[in-house]
Formats: structure tokens, C-alpha cells, sequence
């Protein structure tokens, strides 16, 4: 499929749906592939991002990922108050990328227009860059300072990654990329070596623990996952905010797109969503079969064993590793900063 394809079917789905959502603004296209030329093919695993606009903020857990026209959609709700007044939309790391970028589906009122113009004249600012890349920094410095060991082992787990990977966030951001979620390690190595910053991404993927990864274990673990991925999308029951991603629909995302990557040697940039899939399927089962989690936790334990993780302390040891690694992220940031923004 084209990416115009996939846009089309996002519009049809806005048009045809989302303009029935209560307190209903508009709609614009969000995340990677705002980026990719209209007549190019769709990536494999990669979904089509909209963000609903509405008036007030929404109830109930995101729409999240599903088919429409054969494309894979993914519809996040979004309150009119967290992207205006415009200084409010610029301060927002992954709102102020797709506002800047303008691709808008649908704006009967034309305030996403005003708000895209706003956000454009100003998202390159060095001052506006480097305040988002300050939140980032602190949000990760935060998150890691508090991990706690009371809490199911997928959810400090899952405490520990997220931050962790929020690194390299600040390093896109930085650089005016779209601060991406699955692909994050393999876009900031790509801005890395564009800028000849290369020698910093090993420190990036230390702090994760898969610098030393080779493709034979990964795939290994991608095998495994898939085992875990379907046993848990056939049971899922319970409505969690990421169940969307535990789907038929969504496994090119996870095992597909996971196993192209090993292919090509990009092995240690699938680490991330690894474990975050491995985690969230075993929330759910949890919650839905907790004889299925028990007989599949062996195979999460071993990819967080690859990673130096087997308990608690190990992550609150490298939680605060990486919180020791911030000065160093942050004199590389001011180097791409510096390079990136005019």
C-alpha cells in the first residue's frame, strides 16, 4: 500500500466516523509516517497515526489500532486544551512535531490550521527545541529516581524501560525528528550518524543493556514473543490502554516488523519493543489467564537476562546508571542541537 493509500483511508475513516465523536474539532495525521513521501510504500508494521481532535477532554481508554480500507489506523482522542493556546502545543514534544508538520484530515472550524501556522513559526526556535529537550531530560530523571519494587514485575519493568528509552527522545527532538516510539533507537542512530555523532549511540544502547546483542538471540526472542503475542491476543479480555497493540491486526507491528529488522542486522534497535510487547502481554495475561503467564514467563525472564536484568536491584541499579548518564546525553544534545537547528 502507498502511503497516500493509507492516508486516504485514514480521511474516509475521519469523514465517515470520527466527525461523529461528541465535541468533535477536527483531525491531523501524527507520528512517522507524516514524513514519507505520499507515493512511497507503507513500511511493514507501521501504522497510520491520527489524532481526533475535541473539545473537551475525552472519557474512556483511546480507540488505538484497527483496519480501515486495509490500512492499520491508530486513533488517539485529543483535548482542544492540551495543544492551544500555542505556546502549550510548543512545549509538547510528540504534539508539537505533528502540528509543525500540518497534515491535516479534516478542520471544519479551521483552528487546527491557526494552531499548525502558530506552532510552524516557531517549533525550530532554539529556545522552543531546547525546552522540550529539558522536559524530556527531567521527565527521564524523575521516572528512574522512583522505580519501585512493590509492583507486578511486568510493571517495573516496564517503569524502567519507558524512561530508559525516552534517551533517545531527546536526542530526535533535538534534531527536529519526529520523536517515534517503536523505531526510536534506529532513528537516533540514524540522526546520530547523519550528524558524524556516531561514536555516542553505543552509550545509548548501554543504558538498555543490548549493546553486545546479536541477531541469532534476537531472532531467538522474536520467536518467542510470537508464541506469547498470540496466546495472549486469543484470551485478551481486559481493557487496558496499550490493548490495542495485542491484536491480530497489530502483530506485523510487533513480530513482523521485528523479524524484518534482525534481517537486515538492525538486532539491538528491536530491543525496546521486545521487552515493552513481552511486558504488556503479560499484564494482560495476568489479568485473563494466569496459568498461560506463569508457563510463558520463562521466555520474557530470558530476553531481561540478555539485558543484565533479573530483578529489582538490577533495575534500580541501571535506572540510576542511566540518571548518572544525563550530563553526557545532555552535552550531546546541545552538539545536535547545535547542528540541527538554524
Amino acid at each position: 500500500m502507498k502511503i497516500d493509500e493509507a492516508r486516504a483511508a485514514a480521511r474516509d475513516w475521519v469523514h465517515q466516523v470520527g466527525r461523529g465523536t461528541e465535541g468533535y474539532l477536527g483531525a491531523y495525521l501524527s507520528g512517522s509516517t507524516t514524513a514519507l513521501p505520499g507515493d512511497s510504500e507503507l513500511p511493514v508494521g507501521t501504522d497510520v497515526d491520527i489524532m481526533l481532535v475535541t473539545r473537551q477532554p475525552p472519557s474512556g481508554l483511546k480507540l488505538g489500532k484497527f483496519l480501515h480500507n486495509d490500512a492499520l489506523l491508530e486513533v488517539t482522542y485529543l483535548a482542544h486544551e492540551a495543544i492551544a493556546p500555542v505556546d502549550r502545543a510548543l512545549e509538547n514534544h510528540h504534539l508539537a512535531h505533528g502540528l509543525d508538520r500540518g497534515l491535516i484530515l479534516d478542520d471544519p472550524t479551521g483552528e487546527l490550521r491557526r494552531l499548525h501556522q502558530g506552532v510552524a513559526a516557531r517549533f525550530a526556535e532554539p529556545d522552543q527545541v531546547r525546552r522540550r529537550c529539558a522536559g524530556l531530560r527531567d521527565k527521564i530523571d524523575n521516572a528512574l529516581g522512583t522505580l519501585a519494587a512493590r509492583e507486578p514485575w511486568y510493571d517495573q519493568v516496564t517503569n524502567w524501560l519507558f524512561p530508559t528509552g525516552i534517551t533517545t527522545h531527546v536526542l530526535l527532538v533535538a534534531g527536529l525528528r519526529n520523536p517515534t516510539v517503536r523505531l526510536r533507537y534506529l532513528r537516533a542512530r540514524q540522526l546520530l550518524t547523519e550528524l558524524g555523532l556516531a561514536d555516542h549511540y553505543p552509550a545509548l544502547l548501554r543504558q538498555l543493556g543490548c549493546e553486545e546483542l546479536t541477531g541469532l538471540r534476537a531472532a531467538h526472542h522474536v520467536d518467542r514473543l510470537a508464541v506469547t503475542f498470540d496466546a495472549t491476543a486469543e484470551v485478551a479480555r481486559t481493557p487496558f490502554f496499550f490493548s490495542s497493540d495485542i491484536t491480530p491486526a497489530a502483530r506485523p507491528i510487533s513480530i513482523d516488523a521485528s523479524r524484518e529488522l534482525v534481517r537486515r542486522g538492525d538486532q539491538r534497535e528491536i530491543v525496546f519493543w521486545l521487552v515493552a510487547t513481552f511486558a504488556r502481554c503479560h499484564k494482560i495475561l495476568a489479568a485473563d489467564a494466569p496459568a498461560l503467564h506463569e508457563e510463558l514467563t520463562p521466555a520474557f525472564s530470558d530476553l531481561l537476562v540478555d539485558l543484565g536484568i533479573r530483578d529489582s536491584e538490577d533495575l534500580r541499579r541501571r535506572g540510576q546508571s542511566t540518571r548518572e548518564y544525563l550530563p553526557e546525553l545532555w552535552k550531546v544534545t546541545e552538539d545536535v542541537l547545535a547542528a540541527a537547528v538554524p
